[in-house]
């Protein structure tokens, strides 16, 4: 039987329409925590609502754009206003832009994924962090970057792991600024993860099973539950002297 660590407890997750952000979700709600689930179209997050309501749970969806920084205050807003506070936030929110070589990409990519991946993040932290230094039981928050970043590159998304390096740095520097205030900052890097991002053009998943026999150690991509179980131990309490890391769950790609 799951233990309930996040009984009484609210916990907020971007991009949570698919994918990671909805494996979070429903992570977090098994063991007890009431979920806003946040993200661009309202569709998904109602379906991740659905299916977190189907198990017991409570949870509310807010459309919103963290590249903005009206909507990422309202969206904290909106989890106390609705549950009472905002004990644990997960910045997933994210998109991947590439392919071609960096002198081949676009302005508009290049500013797209900026935009979203670290501005967005950057914008979240901040309205997350303003509203748990508040609170007398602080808060966590864990930030989803990349294997691609800091840990490893790959041709065709340079532009993409300058974002998510920026996001493990960002991470570590808010760390620090703020553990005295309460709030526990870290950070998880996925590797190729059983979603569509991980597909090479026109690759099934047939095909991709094949190829990461070969590719990884572990000889298979990462299932979405497995990242989703790495970041419930970073923002439980178990992690509670864990500040400021970059955990990575990457089938050993970068062992």
């Amino acid at each position: 039987m799951t233990t309930a660590r996040f009984t009484g407890r609210t916990a907020l997750a971007t991009g949570a329409g698919s994918g990671i952000g909805r494996a979070v979700a429903l992570a977090f709600a098994a063991e007890g925590a009431n979920l806003v689930v946040a993200g661009r179209r309202q569709e998904p997050l109602d379906e991740t609502v659905t299916l977190i309501e189907a198990a017991g749970g409570k949870a509310l969806a807010v459309t919103a754009d963290v590249s903005r920084a009206a909507d990422a205050q309202a969206l904290v807003a909106a989890a106390v206003d609705h549950f009472g506070s905002l004990d644990v936030a997960v910045n997933n929110a994210g998109v991947f832009r590439g392919g071609a070589p960096l002198a081949d990409l676009s302005e508009e990519d290049w500013h797209t994924q900026l935009d979203t991946n670290v501005t967005g993040v950057f914008l979240a932290l901040r309205a997350e962090i303003r509203q748990m230094r508040t609170q007398p039981a602080g808060g966590a928050i864990v930030n989803i970057a990349s294997v691609f970043g800091v840990h490893a590159r790959h041709p065709g998304a340079a532009a993409y792991a300058a974002s998510k390096a920026a996001v493990s740095v960002l991470t570590r520097g808010a760390a620090l600024d703020h553990i005295r205030d309460g709030v526990r900052i870290n950070a998880v890097s996925p590797g190729a993860v059983d979603t569509s991002m991980s597909l090479g053009p026109g690759e099934t998943e047939a095909d991709r099973t094949q190829r990461m026999r070969e590719a990884v150690p572990l000889g298979r991509v990462s299932a979405t539950e497995e990242v989703a179980a790495a970041v419930l131990h970073l923002a439980s309490d178990a992690a509670a002297s864990t500040v400021g890391t970059d955990l990575v769950v990457d089938s050993g790609a970068t062992a």
